[in-house]
């Protein structure tokens, strides 16, 4: 069989990119175990303000953008819904917080997501009694929907096969690639976590994080915006609340751990006050990356193997601009930017 394209794991980086090839007419097929989640387990929370420090995400802006454009055209086209608008309501743990708050709305690059209007807390449910700042225009992606969803329509055209990528069986000839019965001109990995295996690539330096997030069922909770706080509670309906998240940079292990369930019990305790009930415990290894830019571009010897990983925290916002990039870069050879290219490893 000869195609344009052997992509290698299928979460969000994956289905940007093959998102790309379909819009181009380029024919491909997809390898994925499902070995790893991270993808899966994440919130889906998209918003361009760092909260820890009230400054912008790197361009977080027109990442957005082109974010939200490329999931409603997913969802008009699947007849379903996948975004959902969600404020952010920011806990102040103090005056100065406060004052730090309004001092960033005045900032150009944040002006549009960060109100001016101080919300007190009025439910005793919650813990804030300095009160919250709420960040505007965000909203949750329900990743696993959408895989799933995405991952049945390629089952059905036999572009998606489950089972592991067996790299000593690539064969890399001179302006191609062979594996198995399959000829492509391209190969591009999407493998998250799974880097750490690739002989390709795993000279990059990834820094990989656990995460681990508990679902809550809380029926007096009643709250309709994400409370971030040291963790972020966030409504998913029906009394349902994702919470998370851990970081672990030690153990790589996808196993949810009783460790982890007591610190987010413990963060969750300091931020609610009402009963509830743990209904689900999950974890994933988050591929990040020291300089918090993702991993990008063509392989410095095998000129027909790419990669498009490390997208961290923040795959829903990123993951559409940068498979853009990578796929401009491969078929016209425009220029990575230079943050994103792993030329600067």
């Amino acid at each position: 069989m000869d195609i344009d394209y052997i992509i290698v794991g299928f979460g969000l980086a994956g289905l940007a990119f093959v998102e790309e090839l379909e819009k181009k007419g380029k024919t491909y097929i997809i390898f994925e175990n499902e070995s790893q989640n991270s993808s899966k387990v994440a919130a889906g929370m998209y918003n361009p303000v760092v909260l820890k420090r009230f400054t912008p995400v790197w361009n977080g802006n027109e990442q957005l953008k082109v974010a939200l454009a490329f999931f409603k055209e997913i969802e008009k086209r699947h007849n379903r819904t996948y975004l959902y608008d969600v404020p952010i309501y920011r806990v102040f743990k103090s005056i100065e917080e406060q004052n730090n708050w309004f001092a960033a709305c005045d900032k150009p690059k944040l002006a549009a997501y960060m109100s001016t209007t101080l919300i007190p807390n009025n439910k005793k449910e919650v813990l804030a009694p300095f009160g919250f700042g709420e960040l505007l225009h965000t909203g949750r992606l329900d990743v696993n929907s959408l895989l799933y969803n995405y991952q049945k329509k390629l089952i059905l055209k036999n572009k998606l096969i489950k089972e592991t990528f067996n790299y000593a069986t690539l064969e890399i000839l001179e302006t191609s690639v062979r594996y198995k019965n399959v000829n492509a001109r391209h190969l591009v990995f999407c493998e998250g976590f799974g880097l750490k295996d690739n002989p390709f690539f795993n000279y990059l330096p990834m820094n990989e994080a656990k995460g681990e997030l508990i679902t809550i069922h809380a029926p007096s909770l009643k709250v309709e915006y994400l409370i971030k706080a040291a963790l972020f509670v966030l409504p998913l309906g029906n009394d349902l609340y994702k919470v998370g998240a851990t970081f672990n940079w030690k153990d790589k292990t996808q196993k949810p751990t009783e460790k982890g369930r007591e610190e987010l019990i413990k963060k969750l305790e300091a931020t609610i006050n009402t009963t509830y009930k743990i209904v689900d415990h999950v974890a994933g290894i988050r591929p990040t990356v020291k300089d918090r830019r993702p991993l990008i571009g063509i392989h410095p010897k095998y000129k027909q193997l790419a990669i498009l990983n490390g997208l961290g925290t923040r795959g829903v916002m990123i993951a559409p601009t940068v498979a853009k990039q990578l796929y401009a870069n491969i078929e016209n050879k425009v220029p990575l930017h230079k943050e994103i290219d792993i030329k600067r490893f």
